[in-house]
C-alpha cells in the first residue's frame, strides 16, 4: 500500500491523515470531532447518515478504510479525500465549516508545492 501517515493541526487539534495513491486522505472521525467537538464522533458520523440519505447512499464511495496511526497502533480507519471530506462537512452544521475548508485548502496547497517528507516532520499546523 502507498501509505504515508501525517497530522495536521487545525485549532490546536489533530487531524490524522495518510497519503495513497498520492493524495492526501483524512480520517473521517477526526473532521467531525473537529467540527462537532462531539466525545464520541462516531455515534454523531452513524446520526449524520442517518439525518442525510443521499450522504448514506454515497458512502462506500466517500469512505475508505486505510491503516492510520492510533494509540492502540496501526489500525484500518475510514478515511475520505478532498472529494469526500467536503461532502462530509457539508452534511455537519458547525461554524467551523467555512474554517475547516480553507484549512483544508491550505494543506493540500503545501502538498502541492513540496514532498510530503519535507512537511515539518510529518506535522502540519495552520490556524
Amino acid at each position: 500500500m502507498d501509505s504515508e501517515n501525517k497530522i495536521a493541526i487545525f485549532r490546536g487539534q489533530e487531524i490524522r491523515r495518510t497519503l495513497y495513491k498520492n493524495e492526501w486522505w483524512f480520517a473521517i472521525v477526526d473532521i467531525v470531532k473537529v467540527l462537532t467537538n462531539s466525545v464520541q464522533p462516531d455515534g454523531y458520523i452513524k446520526d449524520m447518515r442517518r439525518r442525510d440519505p443521499e450522504l448514506s447512499k454515497g458512502w462506500g464511495q466517500i469512505a475508505t478504510p486505510l491503516k492510520i496511526h492510533t494509540q492502540g497502533g496501526l489500525q484500518d480507519l475510514n478515511c475520505a479525500n478532498t472529494e469526500g471530506i467536503l461532502r462530509i462537512i457539508q452534511s455537519v452544521p458547525s461554524p467551523k465549516a467555512e474554517p475547516l475548508k480553507r484549512w483544508l485548502v491550505k494543506v493540500l496547497n503545501l502538498f502541492c508545492h513540496c514532498e510530503p517528507s519535507a512537511i515539518g516532520g510529518g506535522v502540519a499546523i495552520f490556524a
